[in-house]
C-alpha cells in the first residue's frame, strides 16, 4: 500500500472521527446544562439520582461505558443497537456529566448580588438567568470546556472498542496488514491538526467574550 493510499483511507476515517466529535458536542452541551439544573435542584430525590449518574459517568472508564451501551441491551433485552449510534449515545452521556459539573461550578460562582440586582430591576428568574447570568457563566467556564473539548477529540479513538471505522481503528487495521507504524504516524498528525484547529477556535471564542471582564 502506498503512502498516498494510506493518507486517503485515514482521511476518510478522520471524517468519521469529526462526525463523532460534532454529534457528541451537539448532544452533550445542552444535556449537560439540564443535568446541572438537576444537580442543583431543591427536589432531593432528583438531586440524588443526578449525583449518582454523574458519579458513575465520571468514575468508570469511557471504554467500559461504550461497551455497556452497545452490548448491554443485546444481552439484557435482545435489542440490537447500531455501532455508531451506541458510540454517540455513550459519549454524549459521558461528556454531559463532565459538562454538568463545569456548568454547576460556573453558576454557583456567580455573586448573589447579581440576582438581587436583577430582581430589583424587575427581571424574572428566567430572564435573569438567560440575559445576565448565563453569558457570564459561559465566559467563566470556557477554559474548562475547552479542555474537555480537546479531550473529546482524542476520545473519538475509543470508538474502536465496538469496531466503528474511525481514524484510529483504520490505522490499527492498516498497520496490522502492512506491518508498519506509518499509519499511526499519519493518524497522529491528523489528530494534532484536528486538536490545533479546535484550540484555535476556542481561543477566538474566549477573545470575543473578553468584554465580560
Amino acid at each position: 500500500m502506498t503512502f498516498a493510499t494510506m493518507v486517503s483511507q485515514l482521511a476518510q476515517g478522520l471524517l468519521v472521527s469529526i462526525e463523532i466529535f460534532l454529534l457528541t458536542l451537539v448532544g452533550s452541551l445542552p444535556l449537560g446544562l439540564l443535568v446541572a439544573f438537576g444537580r442543583m435542584s431543591k427536589f432531593r430525590p432528583l438531586r440524588l439520582v443526578v449525583q449518582v449518574y454523574i458519579s458513575i459517568m465520571r468514575g468508570t472508564p469511557l471504554v467500559l461505558q461504550l461497551m455497556v451501551v452497545y452490548f448491554g441491551p443485546a444481552m439484557l433485552f435482545g435489542w440490537s443497537i447500531p455501532r455508531f449510534s451506541a458510540v454517540i449515545l455513550g459519549m454524549i452521556l459521558n461528556y454531559a456529566a463532565y459538562f454538568a459539573e463545569i456548568y454547576r461550578g460556573g453558576i454557583e460562582s456567580m455573586p448573589v448580588g447579581q440576582y438581587e440586582a436583577a430582581e430589583v430591576l424587575g427581571y424574572t428568574k428566567s430572564q435573569t438567568f438567560l440575559k445576565i447570568i448565563l453569558p457570564q457563566v459561559f465566559k467563566r467556564i470556557l477554559p474548562s470546556v475547552t479542555n474537555e473539548v480537546i479531550t473529546l477529540v482524542k476520545d473519538t479513538s475509543l470508538a474502536y472498542v465496538v469496531s466503528v471505522m474511525e481514524m484510529f481503528t483504520l490505522a490499527k487495521k492498516i498497520a496490522s496488514s502492512q506491518t508498519t507504524l506509518m499509519p499511526f504516524v499519519i493518524a497522529g498528525v491528523f489528530y494534532y491538526i484536528f486538536n490545533l484547529v479546535v484550540a484555535v477556535i476556542m481561543e477566538r471564542m474566549e477573545r470575543r467574550l473578553s468584554y465580560y471582564r
